[in-house]
């Protein structure tokens, strides 16, 4: 029996789903009954999915998306949610990644922002994008510490190279000087190249108010605003309406 070469070579090649898939065939008699073709298909698949799901793996590490389980399926749409099936649907196509459009997403605290945003970033990643998920206040302060150490730069240069970009919150807390032309400065690099996510709490409309710099605000407007596909969330805080699910269940056990 040549099996045990075989798997030594497999191996040693890291080949490791088609070794694994190898085992499972000797152990099955019925799959004797198919073409050599067929069987050596299996194997090529199971090499497959293996590295597929071990790249997926990686991404999503890379990712570190807030709401790691969230995924377009489960998201509501309609017209009471402010998110027509249509329109989520080509979100989740991911053709917004291909176009180098940004998504934006508006609403009150809890209907969903994060989620969304989190979801559309998972799909992508499993479509073979990168992206990377930062809190508006993270991303400034990460920015803050680059620009006192002398590493700015190169932290521009791998934002620039991530297909997805989260900004989550983005009009939460107070935006210093050196936050406004930093956020610019990444957004320059990302405007008509990458996709970026923005979500929060302020309308566009009161961006200029919150940002507080004529010329800074018009050039951040610039490179989110027209180039986004918007999306305002509308309904009750979907945070609460978790909570009492959960106290009603409780009750009733």
């Amino acid at each position: 029996m040549l099996t045990e070469p075989t798997l030594e070579k497999l191996k040693e090649l890291a080949l490791y789903g088609m070794a694994d898939a190898f085992i499972d065939q000797q152990k099955k008699t019925d799959l004797g009954a198919l073409e050599f073709d067929e069987r050596f298909s299996l194997l090529v698949d199971a090499e497959w999915m293996r590295r597929h799901n071990k790249r997926l793996k990686r991404r999503l590490s890379e990712a570190k998306l807030r709401l790691s389980q969230a995924c377009t399926e489960d998201i509501d749409t309609g017209a009471a949610r402010g998110l027509e099936k249509a329109l989520l649907h080509k979100l989740a196509s991911c053709s917004f990644v291909v176009e180098h459009m940004n998504v934006l997403v508006t609403g009150m605290a809890g209907t969903g922002k994060s989620y969304l945003a989190c979801a559309l970033a998972q799909q992508a990643c499993r479509r073979g994008y990168r992206a990377i998920y930062r809190r508006a206040s993270r991303l400034y302060d990460e920015l803050a510490i680059a620009k006192a150490d002398g590493s700015y730069a190169r932290v521009l240069t791998r934002l620039a190279r991530i297909d997805v970009l989260i900004v989550d919150d983005f009009g939460l807390g107070a935006m210093r000087d050196q936050d406004r032309q930093a956020f610019l400065d990444v957004l320059e690099d990302r405007y008509g190249n990458r996709s970026t996510i923005i979500t929060s709490q302020l309308p566009p409309s009161s961006w200029h108010e919150y940002i507080n710099d004529a010329t800074t605000a018009d050039s951040i407007c610039d490179r989110v605003i027209h180039n986004a596909h918007r999306v305002a969330l509308k309904g009750p805080s979907r945070r609460k309406d978790s909570a009492e699910k959960a106290e009603a269940e409780a009750e009733k056990n």
